[in-house]
């Protein structure tokens, strides 16, 4: 890294985090799927005093206790609470948020792991109440696992009101318990945690790399050629490059292809991610700026989700997912790659819990 080169944001590290600060409070982690089972493991490891909040019917209760923590519903844990981390999925925060609403105290810190409803205004909560963020920037069993192995997570902190001019200090002690300052913890707004991660998500992550594949493969099935060899030229090598470029950013991932890629990817990616691709990057951009894409979304839920499911099906039966699943189950890499599947089947369970909590 250039010694000349200086963080935008500013960057806190364990040297910047006093736990103490936790040490007379009581945190509410509502939830325990993903984020949830991680943050309150890890934070119960570290010596806070944790409890879970989960409806009394939630499959997640066994759990949780079997963990060896302890169990409430969501308003007997906010009403016992210092601290309560909302963890539940972003379309039925609002809802949890009106249950608990009368049993924060003033001084009492409300916290998320993403910025979605606070940004957007479906949550509004009291002005007495500081209002913070530590969000991992990773699957919570990667939180729990680095912290269990003496490692750390990225994280962001962010700071939405502080009545009591402790939220910076108890966010900081917060994302340090549950590992996150090991690695790094880099400060931001709500604002721009929302509206960077949608953005990331609908135009890379989740969106823009998916139909850039979909689209490469079928360009070459309708040129003649096998689905197999699509499948592995346009799917399966992602990881390998993505791998390269996680590492070592784009010159790790340039140095260690081909030349003949070099010349390729760097001559011919501008002509298929061009100025047009670029314009609609601003458009969606645009749209999760003034909200757009936040109110077609709570809409959508308010609607039972009917494109949602559509759409959802329709990417399950597209011949890439028929004719990855095959290829799979046929070579032994497959067998080589059990285990992230069971992480990512992990993670899907996970979610599946937290969406009932």
């Amino acid at each position: 890294m250039s010694d000349e080169y200086e963080f935008t944001n500013e960057v806190y590290y364990d040297d910047d985090a006093d736990e103490s600060v936790l040490a007379d409070k009581t945190v509410a982690v509502l939830g325990y799927g993903s984020q949830g089972h991680a943050h309150a493991q890890n934070l119960d490891d570290s010596g806070v005093d944790v409890v879970v909040g989960l409806r009394e019917d939630s499959s997640s209760r066994d759990a949780a206790r079997e963990d060896g923590l302890d169990v409430a519903t969501p308003v007997e844990a906010a009403a016992r609470a210092d601290i309560v981390s909302v963890l539940v999925p972003d379309t039925v925060q609002p809802d949890v948020y009106e249950a608990i609403r009368e049993e924060m105290d003033p001084g009492d810190t409300l916290q998320f792991a993403h910025g979605f409803n606070i940004h957007y205004g479906q949550i509004e909560p009291s002005e007495d109440v500081n209002v913070t963020m530590v969000a991992p920037k990773s699957p919570g069993h990667l939180v729990r696992r680095n912290y269990e192995a003496g490692e750390g997570t990225p994280g962001l902190l962010a700071i939405y009101q502080d009545p009591t001019g402790e939220a910076h200090d108890i966010g900081l002690a917060y994302a340090k318990a549950i590992g996150c300052t090991r690695a790094g913890v880099v400060e931001t707004t709500f604002r721009e945690e929302t509206e960077t991660d949608l953005f990331g998500e609908q135009a890379v992550l989740c969106g823009g790399i998916t139909s850039l594949v979909k689209h490469a493969y079928e360009t070459l099935v309708d040129a003649g050629y096998s689905p197999e060899m699509a499948y592995f030229e346009c799917l399966n090598e992602v990881k390998l490059i993505v791998d390269l470029m996680y590492e070592g950013g784009l010159g790790e991932m340039w140095d260690s292809v081909s030349d003949t890629a070099e010349y390729g990817g760097l001559t011919r990616g501008d002509m298929v991610v061009d100025d047009h691709a670029r314009q609609n990057m601003e458009e969606v951009l645009a749209a999760v700026q003034d909200g757009t894409f936040a109110r077609e979304w709570i809409n959508e839920n308010q609607a039972n989700r009917p494109a949602y499911k559509q759409l959802r099906q329709a990417e399950k039966d597209h011949e890439i997912e028929v004719v990855g699943e095959n290829l799979r189950a046929l070579f032994a890499w497959g067998e080589a790659g059990s285990e992230a599947e069971e992480d990512t089947e992990e993670t899907a369970e996970r979610e599946r819990q937290r969406a009932d909590d």
